[in-house]
């Protein structure tokens, strides 16, 4: 089983800052030179760096903002990338300080002090921000608040800046190195899902893979996916419940090929029955997702030798 205390190295190429925590980097990212393939695992919401200025704003015991994290899905994802060369990008701060999944306007102003709101009527929160779930969450299903108190301007600022914008920088810039080098890139955004039902008795889906409903990349790497998940006995659903959010909407530019998927993976597939620590299931999904990435990758570097081809509909 894949130790917890375990990395691709002892290095990584560190980056941002995390407000409060003034030796904690924001991320960091792996990635050999050369690039070995042309894919980029991505894990927004794996972050456990929980600085203890955040950890005193809240309302509830720190166990329980674990609801918020895509726990431990950092770990599967830095043994996908040892067994594959795949580039590496992991957030260290946490999704409970703020949601690298989400445009940086998405913002519930309800949260903060009157004076850092915005002109009436300049910003309408998304339907995301007013569920609880916007950039900086607010609040988790039956437990209400989740701050003592209001954020002020320079709150919000700080982890833009500290946080928010380095990190997307780096993806950014990361798949653009990748496309130069081989003609084409594939971001692998990686999350993690509580367990779905299984509506008719049988295995409930393992994995749900969201491409915006055919936006973000080109229609032959979805079958290939499913495909192999298939020959791997996974189970899988397409853009339902998850789509894919921001990363895919900032980042995916298929017609200039630069393609991008989210997975999302049932928690109970890999770590233990509590859902708290990696279980017997990881080194299998570890197994099928390097699988996975290996074919994906071939996939696209064909893409790559044809550049351009793109077709004008979703497949």
């Amino acid at each position: 089983m894949i130790a917890t205390s375990e990395t691709l190295d002892s290095g990584g190429c560190k980056g941002g800052q995390i407000p409060g925590a003034p030796n904690e980097h924001a991320f960091t990212q792996y990635a050999a030179q050369p690039l070995a393939i042309p894919v980029l695992i991505a894990v927004p919401h794996g972050g456990r760096t929980y600085p203890p200025a955040l950890l005193r704003d809240l309302r509830y015991p720190p166990s329980m903002v674990l609801r918020l994290e895509d726990r431990l899905i950092d770990l599967v994802a830095q043994g996908v990338a040892r067994a594959t060369g795949a580039a590496l990008l992991v957030a260290q701060a946490p999704r409970a300080m703020i949601d690298l999944n989400r445009g940086p306007e998405d913002v519930d102003w309800e949260m903060f002090v009157r004076e850092a709101r915005p002109a009436s009527g300049s910003a309408t929160p998304s339907r995301r921000a007013r569920s609880g779930l916007g950039l900086i969450p607010r609040r988790l299903p039956g437990m209400g608040e989740l701050w003592r108190r209001r954020l002020g301007s320079e709150d919000l600022a700080e982890r833009l800046d500290g946080v928010h914008e380095p990190y997307h920088a780096t993806l950014g810039a990361t798949l653009a190195d990748l496309r130069d080098r081989w003609g084409a890139a594939l971001l692998i955004d990686l999350h993690s899902m509580p367990p779905l039902p299984a509506p008719d008795g049988r295995g409930g889906t393992q994995i749900v893979i969201g491409d915006r409903f055919g936006a973000s990349c080109h229609g032959s790497l979805v079958v290939a996916a499913f495909a192999h998940l298939a020959g791997c006995g996974r189970e899988a659903a397409h853009n339902r419940p998850y789509a894919g959010g921001y990363v895919l909407e900032r980042h995916a530019q298929p017609r200039q090929a630069i393609h991008a998927l989210q997975l999302e993976i049932d928690r109970s597939r890999y770590l233990d029955a509590a859902l708290i620590e990696l279980g017997a299931g990881v080194d299998a999904m570890v197994k099928d997702l390097a699988g996975l990435v290996r074919c994906l990758a071939e996939r696209v570097s064909d893409l790559g030798d044809k550049a351009g081809a793109w077709p004008q509909a979703a497949e």
